[in-house]
């Protein structure tokens, strides 16, 4: 698993280690079960702090993502169909915001921006 933590953007640093661990899980480059490097080992690959990466861990725990058992680390979790299912809507609710601010900052109109996204959805048919 790579992660590759950008210090230009405006999102923090915990909150992209979760964005690409949740997303290696959701794509199935990491299985059910499988052990996460330890907190100590990624902030050192990171060259952060071992509280930046217990955040993103915690967070990841508190979402159903991981869990954790003391003195062994921490271990990719159940695939939860619904927790999955609710993860990807609220990613593509994210892409749908960020389209739809773009499309008002350059004038695009509702039905254009309706056409564009029937076009890119026959596409993929």
């Amino acid at each position: 698993m790579r992660i590759i933590i950008s210090n230009a953007g405006d999102r923090p640093i915990y909150e992209q280690i979760c964005t690409q661990i949740k997303g290696a899980i959701l794509r199935g480059e990491i299985g059910e079960g499988e052990a996460l490097p330890s907190i100590r080992v990624l902030a050192k690959e990171l060259r952060i702090s071992v509280i930046t990466t217990k955040r993103a861990f915690d967070e990841l725990e508190r979402d159903g993502f991981i869990y954790s058992v003391q003195g062994k680390g921490s271990f990719v979790a159940a695939k939860n169909r619904d927790l999955v299912r609710e993860e990807l809507l609220k990613q593509i609710e994210e892409h749908f915001t960020e389209a739809v601010r773009l499309a008002r900052e350059g004038g695009i109109s509702n039905e254009e921006l309706d056409e564009v996204f029937r076009i890119i959805k026959e596409g993929e048919e």
